[in-house]
């Protein structure tokens, strides 16, 4: 039963991976300032290109609500309102594929009142329990959702869930001080920067590690005290990492999830047929990888090991496999 259980698992992961498309909803908030609010909005129209014009998400996919329409009428979707994101992901429910990858990304200040997690719009705030309920309305899509916002730690817990990669600026609600998380989260996709296995796509655990390494040098180079510590929680237990790797309880998911997807003969810069069914051979691997380590605890110790190792070696093979087609050592 147990690996009847695996082989369906698997079956639903390789769907999502390899030719998932992507959607994007970008919020950004208010600003409080004239310098936030500007800043706010490079970094979402710094996304939105690096989306649609290095990492192919049409154009279409993309939603983005802002805090003043009036500031780039072409761009922004409308104004972002507690109703207009409401509105944002009933439509997006609506349209979206069974096993398209949606994300979600928070631009703003945010604030917590109690228990309660929040993210400050014009008129009411949604928290972080209204995002989690819009969210049920994807149960079988894959979702990244990245609150870059100051104290929004508290959205990790609420949010976390079984194929779900939920990444927040700060550890808890009470880092409140700015945080320019953001800004390097978004330039591990609009530059080349963050794609550490130099395959030609940035993973989210990419990204992430990027940011973190960025605000960790800032603050270092201000000789500032570090006030913001991102966490990313991709193995629904609610608690998040601050050092997710693909070996460890965070990071296997997020190691496998792109914003959209490469053209074939981009992959490998190529249009050699061999080299891009090659990539697409790999990515699968991953993603029975990322399959098999979410769900270790399934079976016995010795059973898992023996899986893992035998699809580590497959993909050690497969990478020499693209080296030597690409000319490399």
């Amino acid at each position: 039963m147990r690996s009847g259980l695996l082989a369906l698992v698997f079956c639903s992961l390789l769907g999502q991976g390899v030719n998932a498309q992507s959607r994007l909803i970008i919020v950004s908030g208010i600003g409080g300032d004239p310098e936030y609010s500007e800043r706010f909005y490079e970094w979402a129209v710094t996304l939105i290109d690096a989306a649609t014009q290095r990492h192919h998400v049409p154009l279409e996919h993309v939603t983005y609500l802002a805090e003043r329409v009036e500031r780039d009428p072409d761009r922004i979707d409308g104004r972002a309102t507690k109703e207009a994101v409401e509105s944002a992901f009933q439509a997006l429910a609506r349209e979206a594929g069974p096993n398209e990858m949606i994300h979600v990304v928070l631009i703003g200040h945010g604030s917590t009142q109690g228990e309660e997690s929040r993210f400050n719009l014009p008129g009411p705030d949604p928290t972080a329990e209204d995002f989690d309920r819009l969210l049920d309305a994807f149960p079988t899509q894959r979702i990244v959702f990245v609150n870059a916002a100051t104290a929004s730690g508290g959205f990790v817990p609420v949010l976390s869930a079984p194929n779900r990669i939920v990444v927040a600026a700060t550890k808890t609600g009470f880092e409140r001080n700015e945080a320019i998380f953001g800004e390097y989260f978004v330039k591990a996709y609009a530059e080349d920067v963050a794609d550490v296995d130099k395959d030609q796509r940035v993973s989210v655990l990419e990204a992430f590690a990027y940011a973190v390494q960025e605000v960790r040098r800032v603050y270092e180079a201000d000789n500032r005290l570090l006030t913001e510590h991102a966490i990313l929680d991709d193995n629904a237990d609610g608690e998040g990492s601050t050092e997710p790797t693909i070996d460890g309880p965070d990071g296997s998911l997020a190691a496998t999830s792109f914003l959209g997807v490469p053209r074939p003969t981009l992959v490998a810069g190529t249009a050699d047929s061999v080299l891009t069914a090659l990539y697409e051979e790999k990515r699968v691997l991953e993603e029975r990888i990322a399959a098999l380590r979410t769900r270790s605890d399934q079976l016995e110790q010795a059973e898992y090991e023996r899986r893992l190792e035998d699809l580590l070696v497959d993909l050690a093979l497969k990478n020499r496999e693209i080296r030597e087609r690409e000319g490399g050592p």
